[in-house]
């Protein structure tokens, strides 16, 4: 496959992932309304880095099994893609809610509060799982997953500064969040495709 396709496959599940509000947004959200702008960039360093850390996890993990049982990296595709169509069809039945914000950030580091938040969220590993899934076989280069990583990262961290910015005031907030329901629903779409995807050739040889 194409390093392009794959590069293409890969963030069509993770950019609207990344800009549907979740517990990094908000981390970075409470830092900058709390503690100012400084504090939210430092706080989306730290969400920068646990997400890297994660997709780190996953890629390595996912080509550890390719390489050595063929029949589970199967399985991780059957796994992955119906876990996606699930998040996805969640996502389209799930009732417009405003981002809830009340809650103040930790006092302390901020970059060390935006690394925990990500990092205590399990369900990070789990998607960079099912993403991955959609494109990584073990013919995949050392390469394009570390590019893919430094993508991740370097998306990941303009996201969360430009949301540190500029999106810190109660107005602007509310007014994201009125839109969040339609996120919501974009995302559902490209998780439901792309696990269709996978389940669907989920027959095909993952070996070379």
């Amino acid at each position: 496959m194409h390093p392009a396709v794959v590069l293409i496959s890969v963030f069509a599940i993770f950019i609207p992932a990344l800009v549907l509000p979740g517990p990094d947004f908000i981390g970075v959200v409470r830092s900058s309304m709390t503690h100012g702008a400084k504090a939210g960039l430092l706080t989306a360093i730290g969400v920068s880095i646990g997400l890297g850390f994660y997709a780190t996890l996953g890629l390595a993990g996912l080509s550890a099994v390719l390489i050595r049982f063929e029949w589970l990296a199967w399985l991780i595709r059957i796994v992955g893609g119906a876990y996606l169509i699930y998040l996805g069809i969640k996502l389209l039945l799930a009732k417009p809610e405003p981002v809830e914000l009340s809650q103040k950030a930790r006092r302390g580091n901020p970059l060390i509060f935006g690394l925990g938040v990500t990092l205590t969220n399990p369900k990070a590993i789990v998607l960079f799982a099912s993403v991955f899934a959609t494109s990584v076989t073990a013919a995949t280069p050392g390469w394009l997953m570390a590019a893919m990583i430094v993508l991740i990262i370097a998306s990941s961290l303009i996201w969360y500064s430009i949301v540190s910015l500029f999106m810190s005031s109660g107005p602007v907030v509310r007014l994201f969040s009125r839109t969040r329901h339609w996120i919501e629903r974009f995302a559902g779409a490209c998780f439901i495709l792309v696990g269709g995807r996978i389940l669907a050739g989920s027959r095909t040889p993952l070996m070379p």
